[in-house]
């Protein structure tokens, strides 16, 4: 059972989430199984990326139209690797009001869009599309605030003052590391197989990060596995878990399966650890609230993930 995604507030962002213009462009018509939206002035919004099709977004974002009431429906475009480019061109003839954008679509996006939000020009990778009027669109990365809301949803805390070890240095290391050096912590160790991918990751925490060993993580305050090892049936473990111990926080960014190997065996040492589904949802809200200006009922938005068939992986 997931455990960690309850009652909830709405996050905050790094870079005034909620301010972002809304599109004035015409609503496109779409029959959906959502009671909400009449099919014939709604709003759509959609997640590209490839593979899509066993993505909890729609799920998520169509029970959040639902429940705040608006003609608003979320559905999915499998587009492949050199796509993002004309999939924004096509989001601005379909005037479609949202975008969300997985893998491998991050980077071309975030190029290819009129205007990117700071932790996008950091990062250069965006999750998010918004429109902003006059076809005019602004890539951002909710990754970013979704991790840092994730954190003090699910462990009380900020990394404000504390050491982290990251392990891994792909495309979402890159945006926890920007995260945590932004919010205040006071090391970002990061371990990766390659160093010199570890160093450009490292980079992105400034003065504050270094390439780490897996040593590190007797000592760090916080532990982060933003891996791929241990999703699906994969029984790995991104590193032995008797290296941490009671007293120490650990977020694992896998969902899927709810409860990673690595998890299990960290509970039962007695380490306080956590999935990403709570980084999944604030993510979501956070785009939720940039592209209808409504703060995303993220209450709801967890119901949704507690049905989901992921939840009884």
């Amino acid at each position: 059972m997931l455990t960690n995604c309850t009652k909830t507030k709405q996050p905050t962002t790094m870079e005034q989430l909620g301010k972002t213009e809304q599109s004035t462009t015409t609503e496109q018509p779409m029959t959906t199984n959502n009671p909400t939206a009449t099919g014939l002035l709604t709003r759509v919004a959609a997640l590209i990326g490839n593979p899509v099709r066993h993505s909890l977004s729609p799920a998520i974002h169509n029970a959040a139209f639902e429940a705040v009431g608006i003609d608003w429906v979320y559905t999915s475009f499998e587009v492949a690797r050199g796509g993002g480019a004309a999939a924004l061109n096509a989001m601005r003839t379909l005037n479609l009001a949202g975008m969300s954008v997985t893998m491998p679509l991050k980077a071309e996006v975030a190029a290819a869009a009129d205007i990117v939000d700071s932790d996008v020009a950091a990062l250069g990778a965006a999750n998010c599309i918004v429109p902003v009027g006059d076809g005019k669109l602004k890539a951002a990365n909710t990754d970013v605030v979704g991790f840092l809301s994730g954190l003090k949803h699910d462990a009380g805390i900020t990394p404000e003052g504390r050491s982290v070890v990251l392990i891994g240095a792909g495309g979402a290391a890159r945006a926890v590391c920007w995260g945590l050096a932004a919010a205040g912590a006071s090391k970002v160790s990061v371990v990766n197989r390659t160093r010199s991918s570890a160093e450009v990751t490292a980079d992105l925490a400034g003065s504050v990060g270094s390439v780490g060993s897996i040593e590190d993580v007797r000592s760090a305050d916080i532990v982060v596995n933003a891996t791929s090892v241990g999703m699906g049936v994969d029984k790995h473990m991104p590193c032995d878990p008797s290296l941490l111990r009671a007293g120490q926080i650990a977020v694992d960014l896998i969902y899927s399966p709810p409860k990673t190997a690595w998890l299990q065996a960290l509970h039962a040492g007695g380490v306080d650890a956590y999935n990403g589904l709570s980084m999944l949802v604030f993510q979501a809200a956070a785009a939720f609230k940039m592209w209808t200006g409504i703060d995303g009922p993220v209450d709801v938005m967890c119901e949704a993930v507690l049905n989901s068939k992921i939840n009884s992986l």
